[in-house]
């Protein structure tokens, strides 16, 4: 704990997914640490789901959570969700804004600025999460965004990046930083760390996530009809996980044939999840640090993903079963391997789980990031080397070979 309580209000767009699970694990650490932390988030992202983690977490937080109107991409609307959250946060008296996702570090720094215009000694915390890090330099869209983060960067104290990824993405497609920068892991609890065994009556393969195409349930439905019409497999799977797009899935699955062998369960807590099947597929086209593969190393369950953004970084020396974002075939393959030798996806799974704690745990994540927020405060701390997070087999790469070596990402057309 700081000699002196510190004001911290976190602020992201869409309080869903992993961004908001590192928001909640880090804003009740920092709770236990003596700091006074709020939230700031969206009001129309979420369902039942979402609605009850935000009530959970809103009770145990002294600056209390408050939700405006904020869209996904940028709008005239920001202008109004800006003035709302100036005059929320004026009054909460912080002494750091933290700003997650592109829009989150929209308001952030640039209600951040607004308060150091004004004499407050304000410190602004931009963490990407991937944001609008996903999008494709060679597009105009890209292009605009990267632009946008370039001048950001002078209303910015510093930067947190959750993977060595993400930050030679940065490098690469904004600029190297000009404010202390460090890599910081999102971090599990200590009873994640205990394997999840499959129900009795689990099915073969699990997807779980957000239900859009950045995160591939597209890819894993396709992967299924092909292990039947090419392998003559038939497994069955579970998907678990809301999003605007389902509709489109279930229709995806119809088309497909694939009724009676695929169920959509809505969401769930991983853990619960993890007990409905015997091996987790996270087909997504791009990631900057995926709390749920996290989960499912540290629950043993074995686990199929693509080689996209921080995924390397957890998979360290074993990164080569990885498999290639955006294609199908590539993971049907991957799933039909894992179908006819389930013993040798568990070995695996073993395997990767040990050690994990050391480097992915929410007290060193914790202790990184106040850490970071004392010394930009007190002008002492330097600016961070991209590696230096307690990587796991990653050798120091330059940016363009780290892009390389994750799978540059498509551009998604959105962020958050």
């Amino acid at each position: 704990m700081s000699p002196a309580p510190l004001r911290i209000v976190h602020i992201v767009r869409a309080p869903i997914g992993g961004i908001f699970r590192h928001i909640s694990d880090l804003a009740l650490a920092q709770t236990r640490d003596g700091h006074h932390v709020g939230v700031v988030c969206d009001a129309s992202s979420g369902g039942a789901f979402e609605e009850r983690a935000i009530a959970d977490l809103e009770p145990r937080l002294a600056l209390g959570i408050r939700r405006y109107a904020m869209r996904r991409a940028v709008t005239p609307g920001d202008i109004r969700a800006a003035f709302g959250i100036y005059r929320h946060i004026r009054d909460l008296k912080p002494d750091i804004l933290h700003g997650h996702g592109a829009k989150g570090g929209f308001f952030a720094r640039g209600v951040g600025t607004i308060f150091r215009l004004r004499g407050r000694r304000v410190t602004r915390i931009y963490c990407p999460h991937g944001g609008s890090l996903h999008f494709d330099p060679a597009r105009l869209d890209g292009r605009i965004y990267f632009w946008l983060e370039w001048l950001q960067q002078k209303m910015t104290d510093g930067v947190v990046f959750v993977s060595d990824y993400e930050y030679a993405a940065y490098e690469t497609k904004v600029a190297r930083p000009m404010v202390p920068a460090r890599v910081v892991y999102n971090g599990l609890a200590p009873h994640e760390f205990a394997p999840v065994e499959a129900d009795g009556d689990a099915a073969d393969f699990l997807f779980i996530g957000m239900l859009r195409d950045l995160k591939g349930p597209d890819l894993f439905i396709r992967a299924l009809h092909n292990l039947k019409v090419a392998h003559g497999m038939v497994p069955s799977a579970i998907i678990v996980g809301e999003g605007e797009d389902r509709p489109r899935y279930e229709r995806m699955v119809a088309e497909l044939g694939l009724q009676a062998r695929v169920s959509f369960a809505g969401a769930l807590p991983a853990r619960e999840a993890f007990g409905k099947a015997h091996c987790v597929v996270v087909p997504s086209r791009a990631e900057a640090m995926p709390y749920i593969v996290l989960e499912a190393v540290a629950a043993e369950k074995p686990l199929i993903a693509t080689r996209v953004g921080g995924v390397p970084e957890i998979f360290g020396r074993f990164s080569d079963q990885l498999v290639e974002p955006g294609d199908p075939a590539a993971l049907t393959a991957a799933m039909g391997a894992a179908f006819a030798e389930p013993e040798k996806m568990r070995r695996l799974a073993v395997r990767l789980r040990k050690g994990l704690a050391e480097s992915f745990n929410i007290d060193l994540m914790n202790d990184r990031i106040t850490s970071l927020y004392l010394g930009v405060r007190n002008d002492t701390l330097g600016e961070m080397p991209p590696v230096g997070a307690g990587g796991r087999g990653i050798p120091h790469l330059t940016p363009s070979e780290m892009l390389a070596r994750a799978g540059e990402p498509p551009s998604s057309g959105r962020f958050d």
